[in-house]
Protein backbone atom coordinates (compact mmCIF):
# COMPACT_ATOMS: atom_id res chain seq x y z
CA UNK A 1 0.00 0.00 0.00
CA UNK A 2 1.41 3.40 -1.02
CA UNK A 3 1.90 6.12 1.57
CA UNK A 4 1.73 8.91 -1.03
CA UNK A 5 -0.97 10.18 -3.41
CA UNK A 6 -1.71 7.95 -6.39
CA UNK A 7 -2.49 9.73 -9.63
CA UNK A 8 -4.22 8.06 -12.57
CA UNK A 9 -4.60 10.86 -15.16
CA UNK A 10 -1.44 12.86 -15.85
CA UNK A 11 -1.14 15.73 -18.36
CA UNK A 12 2.18 17.46 -19.16
CA UNK A 13 2.08 21.05 -20.48
CA UNK A 14 4.96 23.13 -21.82
CA UNK A 15 7.63 23.50 -24.48
CA UNK A 16 10.67 21.53 -25.71
CA UNK A 17 11.78 20.75 -22.16
CA UNK A 18 8.59 18.81 -21.48
CA UNK A 19 8.33 17.40 -25.00
CA UNK A 20 11.67 15.71 -24.30
CA UNK A 21 13.95 17.33 -26.87
CA UNK A 22 17.55 16.24 -26.32
CA UNK A 23 16.48 12.72 -25.33
CA UNK A 24 15.89 10.91 -28.64
CA UNK A 25 13.99 7.63 -28.54
CA UNK A 26 12.70 6.27 -31.87
CA UNK A 27 10.10 4.05 -30.19
CA UNK A 28 8.47 6.93 -28.30
CA UNK A 29 5.70 9.06 -29.85
CA UNK A 30 7.31 12.00 -31.63
CA UNK A 31 10.73 10.37 -31.43
CA UNK A 32 11.66 11.78 -28.01
CA UNK A 33 11.32 10.42 -24.48
CA UNK A 34 12.21 13.05 -21.86
CA UNK A 35 11.65 13.51 -18.14
CA UNK A 36 7.83 13.63 -18.37
CA UNK A 37 7.67 10.22 -20.09
CA UNK A 38 9.93 8.83 -17.39
CA UNK A 39 7.69 10.23 -14.66
CA UNK A 40 4.64 8.74 -16.39
CA UNK A 41 6.34 5.35 -16.65
CA UNK A 42 6.93 5.28 -12.89
CA UNK A 43 3.43 6.48 -12.06
CA UNK A 44 1.88 3.93 -14.41
CA UNK A 45 3.36 1.10 -12.34
CA UNK A 46 1.21 2.23 -9.40
CA UNK A 47 -2.18 2.16 -11.12
CA UNK A 48 -3.74 -0.27 -13.59
CA UNK A 49 -5.90 2.52 -15.03
CA UNK A 50 -3.13 5.10 -15.44
CA UNK A 51 -3.27 7.33 -18.53
CA UNK A 52 -0.88 10.01 -19.78
CA UNK A 53 -1.07 12.93 -22.22
CA UNK A 54 1.76 15.27 -23.23
CA UNK A 55 0.65 18.48 -24.94
CA UNK A 56 4.08 20.18 -24.93
CA UNK A 57 5.53 21.46 -28.21
CA UNK A 58 9.07 22.70 -28.78
CA UNK A 59 9.70 26.42 -29.26
CA UNK A 60 6.39 27.62 -27.81
CA UNK A 61 6.20 30.94 -26.01
CA UNK A 62 4.12 31.33 -22.88
CA UNK A 63 1.13 32.94 -24.62
CA UNK A 64 1.09 30.14 -27.19
CA UNK A 65 1.05 27.60 -24.37
CA UNK A 66 -1.80 29.48 -22.72
CA UNK A 67 -3.77 29.58 -25.97
CA UNK A 68 -3.18 26.05 -27.24
CA UNK A 69 -2.59 23.80 -24.23
CA UNK A 70 -4.42 24.99 -21.11
CA UNK A 71 -8.02 24.31 -22.13
CA UNK A 72 -7.21 21.00 -23.88
CA UNK A 73 -5.41 19.93 -20.70
CA UNK A 74 -8.41 20.77 -18.51
CA UNK A 75 -10.77 19.04 -20.94
CA UNK A 76 -9.01 15.76 -20.11
CA UNK A 77 -9.88 16.20 -16.39
CA UNK A 78 -6.43 15.19 -15.09
CA UNK A 79 -5.61 14.69 -11.44
CA UNK A 80 -1.94 15.62 -12.02
CA UNK A 81 -0.59 18.39 -14.25
CA UNK A 82 3.03 19.42 -14.75
CA UNK A 83 3.97 22.72 -16.37
CA UNK A 84 7.19 24.42 -17.35
CA UNK A 85 6.61 27.56 -19.39
CA UNK A 86 8.24 30.92 -20.02
CA UNK A 87 11.82 29.85 -20.65
CA UNK A 88 11.66 30.65 -24.36
CA UNK A 89 10.46 34.14 -23.51
CA UNK A 90 13.17 34.72 -20.91
CA UNK A 91 16.08 33.82 -23.21
CA UNK A 92 14.92 36.18 -25.94
CA UNK A 93 16.26 39.76 -26.07
CA UNK A 94 13.92 42.04 -24.17
CA UNK A 95 12.20 39.20 -22.34
CA UNK A 96 10.68 40.66 -19.16
CA UNK A 97 10.65 38.11 -16.30
CA UNK A 98 7.91 39.96 -14.44
CA UNK A 99 5.64 40.20 -17.48
CA UNK A 100 6.21 36.52 -18.31
CA UNK A 101 5.47 35.56 -14.71
CA UNK A 102 2.19 37.51 -14.84
CA UNK A 103 1.08 35.37 -17.78
CA UNK A 104 2.21 32.22 -15.95
CA UNK A 105 0.17 33.25 -12.92
CA UNK A 106 -2.99 33.26 -15.03
CA UNK A 107 -2.14 29.86 -16.51
CA UNK A 108 -1.52 28.31 -13.11
CA UNK A 109 -4.73 29.76 -11.70
CA UNK A 110 -6.69 28.22 -14.57
CA UNK A 111 -4.96 24.84 -14.38
CA UNK A 112 -5.64 24.64 -10.64
CA UNK A 113 -9.33 25.45 -11.12
CA UNK A 114 -10.38 21.79 -11.40
CA UNK A 115 -8.47 20.69 -8.30
CA UNK A 116 -5.64 18.76 -9.98
CA UNK A 117 -2.26 18.54 -8.29
CA UNK A 118 0.02 20.95 -10.14
CA UNK A 119 3.79 20.53 -10.32
CA UNK A 120 5.43 23.79 -11.42
CA UNK A 121 9.08 23.97 -12.50
CA UNK A 122 11.64 26.65 -11.86
CA UNK A 123 14.35 27.04 -14.48
CA UNK A 124 17.85 25.63 -13.96
CA UNK A 125 20.85 27.71 -12.93
CA UNK A 126 22.41 28.47 -16.32
CA UNK A 127 25.55 30.21 -15.04
CA UNK A 128 27.91 27.78 -16.77
CA UNK A 129 25.87 27.38 -19.96
CA UNK A 130 27.19 29.14 -23.08
CA UNK A 131 24.92 31.93 -24.38
CA UNK A 132 22.16 31.16 -21.85
CA UNK A 133 24.43 32.25 -19.02
CA UNK A 134 23.96 35.84 -20.18
CA UNK A 135 20.34 35.83 -19.04
CA UNK A 136 21.00 34.24 -15.65
CA UNK A 137 19.84 37.31 -13.73
CA UNK A 138 16.52 37.38 -15.60
CA UNK A 139 16.09 33.66 -14.99
CA UNK A 140 16.68 34.13 -11.26
CA UNK A 141 14.05 36.89 -11.07
CA UNK A 142 11.59 34.71 -12.99
CA UNK A 143 12.22 31.81 -10.63
CA UNK A 144 11.41 33.94 -7.60
CA UNK A 145 8.15 34.87 -9.28
CA UNK A 146 7.46 31.19 -9.98
CA UNK A 147 7.87 30.36 -6.29
CA UNK A 148 5.44 33.14 -5.39
CA UNK A 149 2.92 31.86 -7.95
CA UNK A 150 3.18 28.34 -6.54
CA UNK A 151 2.58 29.59 -3.02
CA UNK A 152 -0.39 31.69 -4.12
CA UNK A 153 -2.16 28.86 -5.95
CA UNK A 154 -1.17 25.83 -3.90
CA UNK A 155 1.11 24.34 -6.55
CA UNK A 156 4.15 22.17 -5.81
CA UNK A 157 7.60 23.43 -6.86
CA UNK A 158 10.00 21.19 -8.75
CA UNK A 159 13.14 23.24 -8.16
CA UNK A 160 15.61 22.77 -11.01
CA UNK A 161 17.63 25.79 -9.83
CA UNK A 162 18.55 23.79 -6.72
CA UNK A 163 19.48 20.71 -8.78
CA UNK A 164 23.22 21.36 -8.81
CA UNK A 165 24.00 18.28 -10.89
CA UNK A 166 22.69 20.19 -13.91
CA UNK A 167 25.89 22.28 -13.90
CA UNK A 168 27.73 19.26 -15.36
CA UNK A 169 28.07 19.60 -19.14
CA UNK A 170 27.07 15.95 -19.56
CA UNK A 171 23.57 16.90 -18.41
CA UNK A 172 23.15 18.94 -21.60
CA UNK A 173 22.54 17.85 -25.18
CA UNK A 174 25.02 18.75 -27.95
CA UNK A 175 22.98 21.89 -28.74
CA UNK A 176 23.74 23.18 -25.18
CA UNK A 177 20.13 24.35 -24.97
CA UNK A 178 18.26 21.15 -24.11
CA UNK A 179 18.99 18.37 -21.66
CA UNK A 180 20.67 15.09 -22.54
CA UNK A 181 19.15 11.70 -21.66
CA UNK A 182 21.14 11.81 -18.40
CA UNK A 183 19.77 15.28 -17.69
CA UNK A 184 16.18 14.24 -18.37
CA UNK A 185 16.59 11.18 -16.15
CA UNK A 186 18.00 13.32 -13.32
CA UNK A 187 15.12 15.78 -13.60
CA UNK A 188 12.58 12.94 -13.62
CA UNK A 189 14.06 11.62 -10.36
CA UNK A 190 13.83 15.08 -8.83
CA UNK A 191 10.21 15.52 -9.96
CA UNK A 192 9.20 12.15 -8.53
CA UNK A 193 11.01 12.88 -5.27
CA UNK A 194 9.17 16.20 -5.08
CA UNK A 195 5.86 14.38 -5.51
CA UNK A 196 6.90 11.90 -2.84
CA UNK A 197 6.90 8.94 -5.25
CA UNK A 198 9.57 6.26 -4.72
CA UNK A 199 11.38 5.27 -7.89
CA UNK A 200 14.27 3.18 -9.10
CA UNK A 201 15.53 5.53 -11.80
CA UNK A 202 19.31 5.37 -11.90
CA UNK A 203 20.91 8.16 -9.85
CA UNK A 204 23.67 10.32 -11.32
CA UNK A 205 27.04 8.89 -10.29
CA UNK A 206 29.54 10.48 -12.69
CA UNK A 207 33.11 9.60 -13.37
CA UNK A 208 35.46 12.61 -13.16
CA UNK A 209 35.58 14.49 -16.44
CA UNK A 210 38.98 14.55 -18.15
CA UNK A 211 40.43 17.98 -18.80
CA UNK A 212 39.80 19.24 -22.34
CA UNK A 213 42.75 21.01 -23.99
CA UNK A 214 42.07 24.67 -24.76
CA UNK A 215 42.50 24.17 -28.50
CA UNK A 216 39.99 21.29 -28.54
CA UNK A 217 37.49 23.28 -26.48
CA UNK A 218 37.65 26.20 -28.93
CA UNK A 219 37.24 23.83 -31.89
CA UNK A 220 34.18 22.31 -30.19
CA UNK A 221 32.76 25.80 -29.67
CA UNK A 222 33.15 26.60 -33.36
CA UNK A 223 31.39 23.39 -34.39
CA UNK A 224 28.58 24.09 -31.90
CA UNK A 225 28.16 27.67 -33.12
CA UNK A 226 27.95 26.56 -36.75
CA UNK A 227 25.69 23.55 -36.12
CA UNK A 228 23.33 24.79 -33.41
CA UNK A 229 23.70 28.46 -32.48
CA UNK A 230 23.66 30.01 -35.94
CA UNK A 231 20.46 28.17 -37.00
CA UNK A 232 18.81 29.22 -33.71
CA UNK A 233 19.70 32.88 -34.37
CA UNK A 234 18.44 32.65 -37.95
CA UNK A 235 15.09 31.28 -36.77
CA UNK A 236 14.74 34.22 -34.39
CA UNK A 237 15.54 36.72 -37.16
CA UNK A 238 13.04 35.11 -39.52
CA UNK A 239 10.33 34.78 -36.90
CA UNK A 240 10.29 31.02 -37.36
CA UNK A 241 9.91 28.52 -34.51
CA UNK A 242 11.19 24.97 -34.28
CA UNK A 243 7.66 24.08 -33.18
CA UNK A 244 5.91 25.40 -36.28
CA UNK A 245 3.71 22.66 -37.76
CA UNK A 246 4.58 20.29 -34.88
CA UNK A 247 1.67 18.60 -33.11
CA UNK A 248 1.74 17.38 -29.49
CA UNK A 249 3.19 13.88 -29.25
CA UNK A 250 0.41 12.64 -26.92
CA UNK A 251 -2.59 14.93 -27.51
CA UNK A 252 -4.98 12.69 -25.59
CA UNK A 253 -4.80 10.10 -22.85
CA UNK A 254 -3.09 6.82 -23.71
CA UNK A 255 -1.78 4.07 -21.43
Amino acid sequence: MTSHPTWTRYVAVGDSFTEGIGDPEPTSPGGYRGWADRVAEVLSAESKDFAYANLAVRGKLIQQIADAQVEPALALHPDLITISAGGNNIIRPGGDPDAVAAKLDGIVERLRSDGATLLLFTGPDIAATPVLGRVRAKAAIFNENVRTIALRHGAIIADMWALRELADSRMWAPDRLHFSPIGHNTIARMALDTLGVPNDLTPWDPEPMPAVPWRQARADDIVWARTHFAPWVMRRLRGVSSGDHIEPKRPTFTP
